[in-house]
């Protein structure tokens, strides 16, 4: 389905299929398929409707079977209830993987006194949102029954919210990111009637960047450059609460922005793409890359030589992002400073890493994208095994 909808697919069909079908049948299969459909369509608040009517019938799926009757690794995914960007993306990252895949749904509703189901290996996708802490500390509760390999402990993933990311990797060497603040829209209405100063917003002088509590993929997020500029955004938003940060210019020398998205599989760092923009805020794909060949042919070398040079760059700094947050897959958005460091604008578990672009556009992703989906496979294969890798191994690296 995800796939379809990339490709421009009309799932209304579908949709209306599935729909006819639960209104006969008690299946939450069919139900969780139907609120896929409807938040691929835009329809969220119904989407997460209907994930709620099967999940109050069924907490463990079965997603995906092994092509045999022993399967090389047992997966147990702990899941919260949400959208996709409540959870790491395990679909897109285990779809060629020959393997089983069982996944629980946690929240304040579960009852799991008799611990967890049968596994080999334990991936903890519920994301650092402020709606799954509770989740998370039941997760945290229920590791305690297992003795096998759990992939991104939740004391980990607690450590990719923007303040808490700024706390512990802003003063890494190497590493650059911006003061991230939370602040409430009374706070700054205060401040913009001069009721209140500006301390509640340190390091936020004009320009700085503005985005709802929450929010993810660019959605919400301005640069505002004048009081008057914060006045309208304010008042154009509905949110109750929302993330401030300094704009740093990461403009390159010929004035385009590059940003890069790159994930963490154990210790070795992968290049997932590489949008470069006119405008500071890029998205990918996008007009830009898919207008521009010569951006593309860019993305594509440094795709081939990301482990000689990117990497090497910023071995220490990729490095840190391991080994201060704990976590054993992670990715995040980032870009060079001028002085050469490592710009982090964001890190998360639950970044979205696939291979659906345009084959005839970047035929050189699918390769480089099935790297990754291989070292992710890899890592639970040695997870199985209970060794813990420091390192992907040359082999995973080749795939």
């Amino acid at each position: 389905m995800l796939r379809a909808a990339t490709a421009g697919n009309d799932l209304t069909p579908l949709g209306v299929s599935l729909l006819e079908y639960v209104q006969r049948h008690d299946d939450p299969c069919a139900l969780l398929d139907l609120s896929l459909v409807l938040e691929m369509k835009y329809e969220k608040p119904a989407a997460l409707a209907v994930q709620r009517q099967a999940l109050q019938m069924r907490r463990l799926y079965r997603t995906k079977n092994a092509s045999t009757e022993s399967p090389s690794v047992k997966l147990l995914v702990l899941k919260v209830p949400g959208d996709l960007m409540a959870n790491t993306p395990v679909e897109c990252l285990l779809e060629h993987a020959d393997l089983q895949v069982d996944v629980l749904y946690v929240d304040e509703h579960s009852t799991q006194e008799r611990g967890l189901p049968e596994h080999d290996v334990v991936l903890v996708a519920a994301c650092a949102l402020d709606e799954n802490s509770a989740a998370l500390d039941l997760i945290a509760s229920l590791l305690h029954t297992t003795t096998k390999r759990v992939i991104n402990l939740p004391e980990g993933i607690a450590h990719t919210t923007r303040e808490a990311a700024y706390a512990l990797l802003g003063g890494a060497p190497g590493i650059c990111m911006a003061p991230t603040t939370r602040v409430s829209r009374a706070q700054i209405l205060d401040i913009l009637a001069g009721r209140s100063d500006n301390l509640v917003m340190p390091g936020a002088n004009y320009p700085f960047i503005i985005r709802p509590l929450g929010s993810h993929a660019g959605e919400g997020l301005e640069r505002v450059s004048s009081a008057a500029e914060l006045a309208d955004y304010v008042d154009r938003s509905a949110v109750a609460e929302f993330y401030i940060a300094p704009f740093i210019d990461y403009s390159s020398a010929d004035g385009l922005f590059r940003k890069y998205r790159i994930v963490m599989v154990g210790m070795t760092p992968f290049l997932c793409h590489m949008g470069i923009s006119s405008h500071w805020m890029v998205h990918y794909p996008y007009a830009e890359m898919i207008g521009h060949p010569e951006r593309r042919a860019e993305e594509e070398r440094l795709m081939a030589n990301f482990d000689t040079t990117f990497a090497v760059r910023h071995r220490e700094a990729l490095r840190a992002v391991v080994e201060l947050t704990g976590l054993d897959y992670v990715g995040f958005d980032c870009s060079e400073t001028e002085d050469g460091r490592l710009l982090i604008f964001e890190i998360a578990t639950a970044m979205v890493v696939h291979d659906m672009d345009d084959a005839a556009l970047f035929p050189y992703k699918l390769p480089q994208m099935r790297r990754v989906f291989g070292a992710f496979h890899q890592m639970l294969l040695a997870a199985r095994t209970a060794w813990t890798p420091a390192t992907i191994t040359q082999e995973c690296r080749s795939e």
